[in-house]
């Protein structure tokens, strides 16, 4: 096992290596962007993560290594078994650092390095919360535990450090919130919309409700496909497209409408943001699905959001950019969905809000501050020393590091990052 160096040798690049669970989805597209801008630093990254998916096919289009690193969902007999070959694939990369993404790659990586080598670990969503009280508290001591681990526990939002904090979790806490990449989620014109529709086969006039993002019981989509019958009821015609795959898809195309499609995963989710009149998140909030980047892509596209008033929904949406509703209240979720179907000109200029709400969650700040707490890290600089302003001799902009970090890297447009959510 590599160890941890005493020194960064002056002008080596940094090597760095990425381990991720989810291979679909939000959480997906965020690695893949991530690595893909390290790459162009001209850093050493490789992504670990299982073979299913779209994020292997996405990092060998962006060049980026990809390791096989087969792991289940939940833990098991075996465990194990992937930790072994996690610390195989370690050893063969010898990176400066491991960043872990999800608690599942959290929980190996972290059993199998101990601190060893510099380690990053962000959840995107804590573990504990889609379990019941025992397997909570089981969940919860070994977060307890583990927080040693890592020289930084990186969150997407103050929600997510706040619960954490609430959890007494004893760890260097930085909040890096979400970002979208603006270059390529961008609002579609009036001949753009006509040409996403006949391309997707929806009628040009129909009232149409987009729900892009993984499909699942914390995904709501079951809520918003049982409710589809008041909306039809006060907006005749109305089309719900459900955008995305998951283990929730099968029993939902049992019960679907007719006037719902289920897509299953797409290549690009940018025609169905074009093609829409408004985007539905109907998240219960109930564990980590990382809804917050679909939202952003939403706003990104210049669509009114109607989502529920969940963690990482609730400080995106605004009454001027759409709706939030209770979260599981099916009722509330047609009506608000309703609403904008058969007044248009409301859900375009709560459209126009949403565009210049998007314009301050830039991806570039988001990858600058990553990249520079990740040099950090590797150079020995962990704990609650502030290091002093200035830029990194690779040319990286050095944040602002505190224990708990405030996230407001500004919201300057930045090019793109690669790795768009597919789903």
């Amino acid at each position: 096992m590599t160890v941890r160096p005493q020194a960064w040798p002056a002008g080596l690049a940094p090597s760095v290596l990425h381990v991720s669970r989810p291979a679909d989805g939000g959480v997906a597209a965020y690695v893949a962007a991530l690595a893909a801008d390290q790459a162009r630093r001209g850093w050493n990254v490789a992504v670990a993560c299982p073979g299913h998916g779209y994020l292997p096919g996405e990092l060998a289009a962006l060049g980026v290594p990809w390791l096989r690193w087969d792991t289940a969902a939940a833990p098991g007999a075996g465990t194990p078994g992937e930790a072994r070959r996690l610390r195989r694939l370690i050893d063969l990369f010898a990176p400066h650092a491991v960043h872990l993404h999800s608690s599942r790659a959290g929980l190996v990586g972290r059993a199998v390095l101990r601190g060893r080598i510099p380690t990053l670990f962000q959840p995107h969503g804590w573990s504990w919360t889609t379990r019941g009280p025992v397997a909570e508290r089981a969940a919860l001591l070994w977060e307890r535990t583990a927080a040693r681990w890592a020289d930084l526990l990186v969150c997407v939002g103050e929600g997510e450090a706040a619960l954490a904090r609430h959890h007494r979790l004893r760890g260097n806490l930085v909040t890096v919130r979400g970002g979208v990449d603006l270059d390529r989620f961008r609002p579609a014109d009036a001949g753009a919309r006509r040409a996403a529709r006949r391309l997707l086969g929806v009628p040009e006039h129909a009232p149409l409700a987009v729900c892009p993002g993984r499909v699942t019981r914390d995904g709501g989509q079951d809520l918003l496909v049982g409710a589809w019958e008041r909306v039809t009821r006060v907006c005749p015609g109305a089309r719900l497209a459900v955008v995305g795959d998951g283990d929730l898809l099968p029993a939902l195309r049992a019960a679907a409408a007719p006037e719902v499609v289920l897509t299953g995963a797409v290549d690009d989710v940018r025609p169905w943001y074009a093609a829409a009149d408004v985007v539905v998140l109907p998240a219960r909030g109930e564990g980590p699905s990382p809804v917050a980047p679909v939202a952003l892509e939403a706003l990104a596209s210049g669509r009114a959001l109607v989502a529920a008033a969940v963690p990482g929904l609730a400080g995106l949406v605004t009454p001027r950019t759409g709706a939030l509703v209770p979260p599981g209240d099916a009722g509330a979720l047609a009506g608000a969905v309703a609403l904008r179907l058969r007044h248009p000109a409301l859900a375009h200029q709560e459209g126009q809000a949403a565009l210049a709400r998007a314009a301050d969650f830039g991806l570039r700040p988001v990858l600058d501050r990553l990249a520079a707490l990740t040099s950090r890290v590797i150079r020995g600089g962990h704990g609650d020393a502030a290091p002093a302003a200035g830029r990194l001799a690779d040319g990286v902009s050095v944040s602002r590091w505190d224990a708990d970090g405030d996230g407001r890297d500004g919201g300057r447009r930045g090019a793109s990052a690669g790795g768009a959510a597919r789903r």
